[in-house]
């Protein structure tokens, strides 16, 4: 079955994680994606073995999952033979993708300006930190970014030190954003007939990211900007509480009907007669007795029980679970969110993150798992590039290619 990006050809000379995904997401999805990699050891991911100084596993999930579905061309682009293979590259090809320092790039001869003179058509994306205009170049990460937006500063209890939202989720969601945008991009070239340079943040992202609050905060209502109490939640019937095994969210709004019902899943209809929680105004004028109460009623329960009583009450609530409940969850399996496949460092099937988009006609796939550094170099050269092996040689003695 075609898949819906075959055809398209996107040259990746990405590195870490925020560019590489953006890659892997068009790879998933049917497009040719050529690894462009130095020499000297390739992408730095290569090398992790660790996060945050925790072993990963037996293989390097964080390179090979990021960069499955790809192909692999090592070229040494700070000599000229090797911009003359990259340009020769850029002419059959649909989309350069970076995540390199715009000044690197333009040492390399690999500017925007440059390569639409080779090929008018190209869709030239590029993955920064902060965004193509504007003073900032100062180096960016996922958490320096999450610290600069706003979005570490709603999290937490107040008094407490704001809370990092995850290893890499930034980067994740800049890289999804980008494949958007260089879909985006590669139609309206189909329409108007010449490409584009986009760009692609971790700043522009995660702004993005704290939208709802963002835009909350933006119409007027400061309160949005400031860590929050769950002791303190203006609408008590939509809030965090403990149990005697995990935590479970109710999201319920501020109703007599709904409140009844969350009274009698938790085994109070005591509270229902109290004149203090009687109406929605009051509920949010005494929200944090009310809260007392519900943490005492809940802190009696299992989770397992409380869930119970909530699904037989029609009350939406979840338990916050761990990434081992999440891996063990039939629903992420059903969806393809997770999947298995084969690996060849350790030689046996694995399991791995998936596809974060379900197409019924040309669903996305999982083939491969990374790529060995330059696997794919002579193939490409002789196949994609039609250089005769005299030509290759050469390239080899002057060092462009390995």
């Amino acid at each position: 079955m075609a898949r819906a990006l075959e055809g398209i050809r996107v040259i990746d000379l990405t590195v870490w994680f925020q560019g590489p995904v953006s890659a892997q997401y068009l790879a998933d999805f049917g497009a040719e994606v050529i690894k462009v990699e130095r020499p000297q050891g390739g992408d730095q991911a290569r090398g992790v073995r660790s996060i945050k100084s925790l072993e990963i596993g037996d293989w390097n999930q964080y390179f090979l999952v990021n960069n499955r579905n790809k192909k692999s061309l090592v070229i040494d682009l700070r000599k000229p033979e090797g911009q003359q293979i990259m340009y020769r590259l850029v002419e059959k090809a649909d989309v350069f993708l970076s995540n390199l320092t715009p000044a690197m790039l333009d040492g390399w001869n690999l500017s925007w300006e440059r390569l639409r003179e080779i090929n008018p058509r190209l869709v030239y994306a590029t993955n920064t930190g902060y965004g193509r205009f504007g003073g900032a170049s100062r180096p960016a990460f996922d958490m320096t970014v999450q610290a600069l937006t706003g979005i570490m500063a709603q999290l937490g209890e107040p008094g407490q030190p704001p809370i990092y939202l995850g290893m890499g989720s930034g980067d994740a969601y800049g890289g999804i954003m980008s494949a958007f945008a260089i879909v985006t991009a590669l139609y309206q070239r189909n329409r108007a007939g010449h490409g584009q340079c986009i760009d692609a943040s971790l700043y522009g992202a995660q702004l993005f990211l704290a939208a709802p609050q963002l835009q909350s905060f933006l119409a007027g209502n400061s309160e949005r900007a400031l860590q929050h109490s769950r002791r303190e939640a203006a609408n008590p019937l939509w809030n965090l509480y403990p149990t005697r095994g995990k935590w479970v969210y109710v999201c319920e709004p501020n109703e007599d009907a709904r409140f009844r019902l969350l009274c009698e899943a938790l085994g109070d209809g005591a509270l229902i007669e109290d004149p203090r929680f009687a109406s929605a105004a009051g509920r949010a004028v005494n929200n944090v007795e009310l809260i007392a109460e519900f943490d005492a009623l809940a802190a009696a329960l299992d989770h397992e029980a409380l869930l119970a009583r909530c699904a037989a009450h029609d009350i939406v609530a979840a338990p916050i679970n761990t990434l081992a409940d999440v891996v063990r969850d039939p629903q992420a399996w059903d969806n393809d969110y997770l999947l298995k496949t084969w690996c060849e460092e350790v030689q046996r099937e694995v399991e791995v993150r998936g596809l974060p988009v379900t197409l019924s006609k040309t669903p996305g796939e999982v083939n491969t798992l990374g790529l060995q550094l330059g696997q794919d170099t002579e193939l490409l050269m002789m196949d994609l590039l039609e250089y005769s092996w005299d030509e290759i040689e050469a390239f080899k003695a002057a060092g462009a290619i390995p």
